[in-house]
């Protein structure tokens, strides 16, 4: 499988995408409840009634009732405020599924990387380690010959220990980011996976960024969390905004009938109308409040560009580093290496090489190997995280995250 089918299948199967789809429904309720009116109330009574003259002589008994129906009225544009309110919800749900996106694509191409960086650690060290243990196991069946061949032959043994470790611990990293990225898709933990494998000797393809200022432009336009918080502070202001209205009451107004049939018939009609009066209840609480929540959303407006900018410049020097040290390296060096292992066995059997120089360039060939590679890793990494931070894709024209 390719990179980018394996970003395709963890968008489409990934199970925690369901959480923010969720979370965007559940907003989008919030938004329908805030538009709506509250229910018309209905009230109504019935009992008797009976009329006594001053003498309390009795003059009649009969029916009395009363019937109304009354609707609540909130002061107004505070309705709207509620919707407003609702809509900076479902922007902030919709922001985090965008965020979630971003990173899930971010997460399966670094754990892509580092399988396939891993397994070029592994073939490396498998192979040192295979051809160290084809020549212990010749220097082993020949007739001992004194203390030097012995010794050379146990430092061959330790070596090829060594080495056979190094590519245990290069195929437990790469089973381990197979792992992760089985779960990130939504498949099988222990699912089998195969991935391109890109040649020892060749670098991944490590373009150049833009300058800082730049990238810092396109993180105050695109980043998610950056614009999370931003749609934070307008939500707050708008919650403030709320809090302000609400010293206002709402009030109720309608219809209403009352009746009674006892010394003679009545039949009363107008028109009820009732409000609290705000005397005592300004909403300074409320209204306290929605004003500290709206300070503590712009400091941490604030705080958060400051880590956003300092995140960028971090991975930003690093990821130019690290290119640049790449980019000073001879294509066909590690090639180069890789034939004198082969030549210095050769060599080493036919006895013109000393086994001190045998076993330094097999290792010095593993470590040039694994320098190389991780710092393939930690620019692809650093790469990466610029790419979440700006919201932008920085490894192909136009800098489209699609």
């Amino acid at each position: 499988m390719t990179i980018d089918a394996l970003v395709a299948e963890a968008l489409a199967r990934n199970p925690e995408l369901n959480f923010y789809v969720a979370e965007i429904a559940a907003a989008r309720g919030e938004r329908r409840t805030a538009a709506q009116w509250s229910y018309p109330e209905l009230s109504t009574n019935i009992g008797g009634i009976h009329y006594n003259d001053l003498n309390g002589n009795s003059l009649g008994t009969g029916p009395a009732w009363s019937l109304s129906a009354t609707q609540r009225f909130e002061y107004p544009g505070r309705i709207a405020l509620r919707k407003a309110i609702a809509d900076r919800q479902i922007a902030l749900a919709e922001l985090g599924l965008e965020n979630f996106r971003i990173a899930l694509t971010n997460k399966v191409r670094t754990s892509a990387h580092r399988i396939l960086i891993a397994q070029q650690k592994a073939g490396a060290a498998g192979e040192v380690a295979k051809r160290l243990g084809d020549l212990f196991s010749v220097l082993e069946q020949r007739p001992p010959a004194g203390v030097v061949p012995m010794i050379d032959m146990r430092v061959i043994q330790a070596s090829m220990i060594v080495q056979e470790r190094r590519g245990a611990q290069a195929a437990r990293d790469a089973a381990v980011a197979t792992y992760e990225l089985n779960q990130l898709r939504g498949a099988n933990m222990n699912a089998l996976l195969t991935l391109v494998r890109q040649s020892p000797d060749k670098d991944v393809d490590l373009a150049p960024i833009p300058e800082t200022p730049v990238l810092l432009t396109w993180a105050r336009a695109k980043n998610f969390e950056f614009r999370g918080r931003i749609v934070e502070l307008e939500q707050n202001g708008f919650k403030v905004r709320l809090a302000l209205n609400e010293r206002w009451p709402a009030f109720t107004l309608g219809p209403y009938t009352r009746g009674e049939r006892a010394v003679d018939q009545q039949l009363e009609g107008g028109i009820a109308f009732a409000m609290p009066l705000p005397f005592w209840n300004a909403n300074r609480g409320n209204i306290a409040t929605a004003k500290a929540r709206q300070e503590q959303a712009q400091i941490s407006l604030t705080v958060t560009w400051r880590e956003i900018e300092r995140k960028i410049v971090a991975a930003a020097n690093t990821y130019r580093i690290q290119r640049e040290q790449l980019e000073k390296r001879r294509p066909e060096a590690l090639h180069e290496l890789r034939d004198a292992t082969v030549l210095a066995d050769e060599n080493y059997r036919a006895g013109a090489l000393p086994i001190t120089t045998y076993i330094e360039l097999q290792k010095e060939y593993l470590d040039a190997t694994d320098a190389l590679l991780s710092a393939q890793a930690d620019a692809l990494a650093s790469r990466d995280e610029l790419q979440l931070l700006t919201g932008t894709r920085l490894d192909r024209p136009g800098g489209s995250m699609q």
